[in-house]
C-alpha cells in the first residue's frame, strides 16, 4: 500500500516501488553494514518479482484466459538469464572491479533501450 502511494504522489512507476524496499536493504546492507544481504536480497527480489507480482498481475487482470504470445517471456527470460551470468561471473571473485561495475550498468541500459524501442504489448 505504501509502495503505491509513494510511487503514484511522486510519479514514480510502479516497478520503481517494487524493488525499491530490496534495493535500499541491499544498499545499507553493502556500504553501512558487515554484510553480504546484498547479492541474496538482488537475486531474491528479482526472482520474486518475475514470479509472484507478475504473476498476480495475471490472475486479478479480469481475463480467463491472459491473451499473451511468447515473444514477451522470451525477450524478459533471456535477458534474465544472461544478466543473472554476468553477475555470476563478475562476483566469482567476490570483488567487483570499476569495469565490471560498467558492463552490468550498460546490460541494464541495454534492456532499457530494448524496453523503449519494443512494440506495446
Amino acid at each position: 500500500m505504501f509502495e503505491c502511494l509513494a510511487c503514484h504522489t511522486m510519479w514514480l512507476p510502479m516497478d520503481t516501488g517494487g524493488s525499491a524496499p530490496e534495493f535500499f536493504t541491499s544498499l545499507l546492507g553493502v556500504f553501512f553494514f558487515d554484510s553480504d544481504v546484498g547479492f541474496g536480497t538482488i537475486v531474491g527480489s528479482a526472482s520474486f518479482n518475475v514470479l509472484f507480482v507478475i504473476g498476480l498481475c495475471a490472475y486479478f487482470s479480469g481475463y480467463d484466459i491472459l491473451p499473451l504470445t511468447w515473444y514477451p517471456l522470451a525477450r524478459d527470460s533471456s535477458y534474465y538469464l544472461l544478466s543473472l551470468a554476468v553477475l555470476a561471473a563478475v562476483t566469482g571473485d567476490k570483488k567487483v572491479k570499476w569495469w565490471e561495475a560498467g558492463l552490468l550498468i550498460l546490460l541494464y541500459f541495454g534492456y532499457v533501450t530494448i524496453m523503449y524501442f519494443d512494440p506495446k504489448i
